[in-house]
């Protein structure tokens, strides 16, 4: 069954998930770092470090949001990151901060559908994502154009939740994800939905080797996941 934020609306899942980011966000960042108490920062300079040793000159940011995973990258001192999302809202937000940052020649945000991606083909160095392709309305279609654009040799690396296994952190963390967290999302965003469909999408979401299975069915090797925090989120690697 395909989650989608808002139940009781018409649409198919892309159409709603770019709803759902520009309805938040205005409040996306703050709730970010709030909800995680920080740590997702950490977790985007970690993905980022995984990169280090390509020294990636072409890096393009998938689902990129207000682009705080671009901003990450910077550190890696590319010549060019490109953003792409579907939420308009979401890319005016970020088009500000990298104002406000002086980031904006560095940094180039553009809207477009992240399964079906607006270049060519071995055209990047890496292709990174926090959180995004848990949002994919067709998951296989948005790798398999991911491993498109990306050059043979380059490396993906996607930043996603996914579920601990462990007692009793398992357990603390289903209560807080399932019953504290919506509540404070829908208090500050003001979107009924959003924060509900966070927990379902992680729910649904298959993670772990789940997702290697399908990133190798894709094409991608040398495929690894490395767990975050007691796997509350999770970094996957593939290299083309």
């Amino acid at each position: 069954m395909t989650v989608v934020p808002y139940k009781d609306k018409e649409g198919g899942k892309k159409e709603q998930v770019a709803e759902m980011f520009n309805n938040i966000s205005g409040k996306y960042d703050f709730l970010n770092h709030f909800l995680s108490l920080g740590i997702d920062i950490w977790w985007r300079k970690k993905a980022i470090r995984q990169l280090r040793d390509l020294k990636p000159a072409q890096i393009l940011d998938i689902a990129t949001g207000t682009g705080d995973l671009a901003i990450a990258a910077l550190s890696l001192h590319p010549e060019k990151v490109t953003g792409v999302d579907i939420s308009e809202g979401m890319l005016k937000v970020g088009r500000e901060k990298l104002k406000r940052k002086s980031l904006d020649t560095k940094i180039e945000l553009l809207a477009g559908d992240s399964e079906n991606l607006p270049f060519a083909d071995n055209k990047f160095d890496a292709v990174i994502v926090a959180f995004g392709v848990r949002n994919f309305e067709n998951l296989e279609k948005g790798l398999s154009d991911m491993y498109r654009v990306v050059r043979p040799g380059g490396r993906v690396v996607i930043l996603e939740f996914s579920r601990p296994r462990t007692f009793p952190f398992k357990q603390l963390y289903q209560f807080y994800f399932k019953w504290i967290l919506p509540k404070i999302g829908k208090i500050v965003s003001k979107d009924q939905a959003a924060y509900t469909y966070l927990p379902d999408s992680v729910q649904a979401f298959p993670d772990g080797e789940d997702f290697l299975r399908i990133l190798t069915k894709i094409g991608f090797q040398q495929t690894q996941c490395k767990p975050q925090t007691f796997g509350i989120s999770s970094i996957y690697i593939g290299i083309k």
